[in-house]
């Protein structure tokens, strides 16, 4: 092999010929034993490709790149303002479930993914709110729709000014800070998750369209939330889940099932929530977390479909708080269900409240022929 076949030029060009832009350390072997060329020598000739272990670009040198940053001079879409993203606290907050696991992953700064599935409303994203609050650790949430892409998740040129520029993603500014990643509901995603990969890994993310590489900032963690194990759901019941990749799935070390808080629990939660809001009746309290305890009872024994979540009973005390009237609040609260299982849970709260009445039903107004119903109260 002559000197000229050697040069720098000739190996890109070779290896961009049969491997495309982007090599890894396996291509380059396979081509030097094909060439009978030195592996040290051929990478030391690409050295200025190189992006990160055993990866090279070979469209973008170093000095390419440093260009096309002063010339893109990374416009944001708007002013760049230094923000806090560390969570606010909150004060009616109660531990419980795996909190202080994912706690301790988030203080341990260690990059270490962490799934957590479990029912709607039962604190999820919230004990990791609550968490990087705890331990003054910035946090980026993305709520994930099957329509969130690469460029939602890594960022893309916008126009700013009438000029295009580029912008970060939340998950480049996730890793450029070094914060938690908390991608929310997970399991609505498309394949076009499937960018995220090598930042599962902890090795950053190559930013094609401007050529540069990321890498994550020391803490940078992913946490993710969904309501199946990224299987589908095969009751119907959480319509919208995907199928997640398993490669995708594999890449998160722990999965941690999430349950409703136990009823003693519950009630310190709602107790909570209603002292903040300036409500006191304990008793109130404890007869919802009774009646979501036999509800959710009944919704593992198969006998029900629809289930009460701890959020919604938060809710209710909320509605307590404004209409000051508890079958009223109860009533606007459960009316997302179907007719029948709203009557269903209303006559169970019946049962669990003596002091309940039960809210009157407005007759519809029904016109057959030019007649009325001689049901209405007139």
């Amino acid at each position: 092999m002559t000197r000229t076949k050697m040069s720098t030029d000739y190996i890109v060009s070779s290896l961009k010929t049969l491997f495309g832009t982007n090599v890894t350390a396996a291509d380059i072997k396979g081509w030097c034993a094909a060439n009978g060329a030195n592996y040290q020598t051929v990478t030391n000739k690409i050295e200025e490709f190189k992006v990160s272990r055993g990866r090279w670009n070979l469209e973008v040198t170093q000095q390419k790149v440093e260009e096309i940053e002063r010339s893109f001079n990374h416009v944001a879409v708007l002013p760049e303002v230094h923000q806090n993203l560390i969570p606010e606290k909150d004060d009616t907050f109660v531990k419980f479930g795996n909190f202080n696991d994912i706690k301790k992953i988030i203080q341990s700064r260690i990059f270490y993914p962490a799934f957590i599935t479990g029912l709607s409303g039962n604190g999820k994203t919230l004990s990791v709110e609550q968490s990087c609050s705890q331990l003054k650790r910035e946090l980026i949430r993305v709520n994930i729709t099957v329509e969130t892409d690469e460029d939602d998740l890594i960022g893309g040129f916008r126009l700013v000014n009438g000029e295009t520029a580029w912008h970060n993603g939340p998950v480049i500014e996730a890793l450029e800070r070094g914060a938690i990643l908390l991608l929310d509901e997970i399991d609505l995603a498309s394949n076009k998750i499937l960018c995220l990969q090598s930042v599962l890994e902890g090795k950053g993310v190559f930013l094609k369209k401007i050529g540069r590489f990321v890498k994550p900032a020391a803490g940078f963690n992913v946490i993710a939330t969904a309501n199946t194990k990224g299987k589908g759901s095969e009751d119907g019941r959480f319509i919208g889940t995907n199928v997640l990749n398993e490669a995708f799935l594999e890449r998160f070390p722990v999965t941690f099932e999430q349950s409703y808080p136990a009823p003693v629990t519950e009630q310190r939660i709602l107790e909570g929530v209603a002292l903040d809001l300036g409500v006191e009746d304990r008793e109130f309290c404890k007869r919802l977390v009774d009646w979501g305890d036999v509800i959710r009872k009944t919704f593992y024994d198969g006998g029900i479909e629809e289930i009460i979540s701890t959020r919604r009973l938060v809710h209710i005390i909320r509605a307590y708080s404004i209409f000051q009237d508890k079958a009223k609040a109860i009533q606007v609260c459960v009316n997302r269900f179907d007719d029948e299982t709203k009557q269903a849970f209303l006559e169970l709260y019946d049962k669990i409240d003596v002091d309940f009445v039960m809210p009157s039903e407005t007759p519809e107004l029904t016109i057959e022929y030019g007649r009325l119903d001689k049901n209405l109260p007139f």
